[in-house]
């Protein structure tokens, strides 16, 4: 079931997930989230962080199914940890090797399998109760 969120509820935008740096900042940032995410293991406890840490934005899009949730969750952590902007995460993922996109495409996606598992377990409403009997039984 899809959680819609208003987005000035969401961390990623209160914390500058979507804001632009001045031209002279690009390249800091760049190297910067070069570094960051061609560590998976850096890169994949910030993302432990930042789905328990940013519950709003983490129900309004993990619960899409569209999404590329892979890089949603890398682009999180990456402002969350380096006060990066999304569009240089972008740059910096196409820098990095096969096999550091691979580590990093490994480590987020057991992420968002423990969140996925954690919301179907433990979240409220309909889905909690399906397979059961949903009207009230009468006694006759």
């Amino acid at each position: 079931m899809r959680i819609y969120k208003h987005y000035n509820q969401w961390e990623d935008w209160i914390n500058g997930m979507w804001r632009h740096v001045e031209k002279d900042e690009y390249e800091s940032y760049l190297q910067k989230a070069i570094e960051f995410t061609g560590d998976h293991v850096k890169y994949g406890e910030s993302m432990a962080i930042v789905i328990k840490e940013w519950e709003n934005t983490m129900l309004h899009n993990l619960t899409n199914s569209s999404m590329n949730k892979r890089a949603f969750l890398g682009h999180c952590a990456c402002c969350l940890a380096i006060n990066c902007p999304e569009y240089i995460v972008r740059d910096a993922w196409r820098l990095l090797t096969e096999k550091q996109r691979h580590d990093a495409d490994m480590i987020a996606q057991k992420h968002i399998d423990n969140w996925i598992n954690e919301y179907k377990t433990n979240s409220t409403g309909l889905r909690k109760d399906l397979g059961k009997q949903m009207l009230l039984e009468w006694n006759t």
